[in-house]
């Protein structure tokens, strides 16, 4: 029998590593490169045939789509390595990184997008094949809203909203700053992808119909700044979560609900929790009941502690135990 060479087996090994990796990344983020990779190529054999400055802009907002959002879901995969003895914290913030890169390389087709469109104001251009670019918008609108709604849909299952039908589009706009990092990105990108693809096939029917040309460049430069609007918004989100920002209101009260629930459990005294990519990592001095052993209290601790982890955001929990001080420290604020 044929013993497999040493380091063939490693390769192996790493390889199904990395599969099992990639598994784990954001799907939304994974399906919009793909469809945004398919848009870029129509698009832009669009733009050549015709000339048209639109459908450059919008080529180059489906190409620095394609490559933020594969971008951003290998980052997610990262995110999920386990920690290591030299990284004992996770790898949680790498998708912040990530997505931090995508912004630098949305910004630079925001600049070239804008300069495009200036060029085509100075010197206005009618395009041709005007039915092959309408052709190509449709099926650019009818994708990118197909990959938009599949982030609301992610949005809602990330925020356990439950929502379903017309109340996953809606509520998906309140929700989205709860949702992880990846989502938020593909949600914005493709907010604006599909307007902006709306956009195009606007000006482009309006300045064949019409003669006037000047709109194509119009068009191309608000395509432009709404891109650089997407970059400055990702950007600021993503550079907080480098940061370590703290949880929102809502998963802190619902990680407080949870601590709570036990029926030794008679206050918190102190909760932080601090947001780590799509993970949650959680500080906690708890104060129990009366008259217990140090025994049953480390019990009640851990159990506390298991509880936490059965929540899927939530990546490790730390937690102290104190007596209780008979004055009720823990209070539910109102969310702002």
């Amino acid at each position: 029998m044929l013993v497999p060479k040493r380091g063939n087996d490693l390769h192996y090994k790493r390889g199904m590593f990395m599969i099992k990796l990639l598994r784990q990344g954001n799907k939304s983020s994974g399906i919009a490169a793909l469809g945004n990779t398919l848009l870029a190529i129509i698009k832009g054999i669009a733009a050549f045939i015709s000339g048209s400055g639109t459908m450059f802009a919008t080529t180059l907002h489906s190409l620095a789509d394609a490559t933020n959002q594969g971008l951003v879901f290998f980052g997610s995969a990262l995110a999920e390595k386990e920690p290591t003895k030299r990284f004992p914290a996770g790898f949680g913030r790498v998708v912040n990184l990530f997505v931090l890169v995508a912004v630098i390389i949305i910004s630079i087709m925001a600049y070239e997008t804008i300069i495009k469109g200036w060029e085509l104001v100075v010197d206005p251009k009618p395009s041709s094949n005007i039915w092959l670019n309408i052709g190509i918008l449709i099926i650019a609108i009818l994708i990118d809203g197909s990959i938009l709604f599949k982030a609301m849909k992610e949005i809602a299952r990330e925020t356990r909203s439950n929502d379903h039908g017309v109340m996953i589009i809606k509520n998906s706009y309140k929700n989205v700053r709860l949702a992880s990092p990846p989502t938020r990105l593909v949600f914005y990108e493709d907010v604006i992808a599909t307007f902006g693809a709306l956009l195009a096939l606007m000006t482009i029917i309006i300045a064949y119909f019409t003669g006037f040309n000047i709109l194509d460049g119009v068009g191309t430069i608000l395509i432009g700044l709404l891109l650089i609007g997407v970059a400055i918004k990702i950007g600021y989100e993503n550079t907080i979560g480098l940061i370590g920002v703290a949880a929102p209101k809502v998963v802190e009260d619902r990680i407080a609900d949870m601590i709570l629930s036990d029926p030794d459990v008679v206050d918190i005294n102190k909760l932080r929790i601090l947001q780590e990519g799509r993970k949650y990592h959680i500080e906690s001095y708890i104060e129990l009941r009366e008259g217990l052993s140090l025994a049953v209290a480390d019990d009640i601790k851990f159990r506390v502690r298991d509880n936490l982890l059965t929540d899927p955001d939530v990546g490790d929990v730390t937690i102290g135990i104190l007596e209780t001080d008979d004055i009720h420290s823990w209070k539910k604020e109102p969310e702002h």
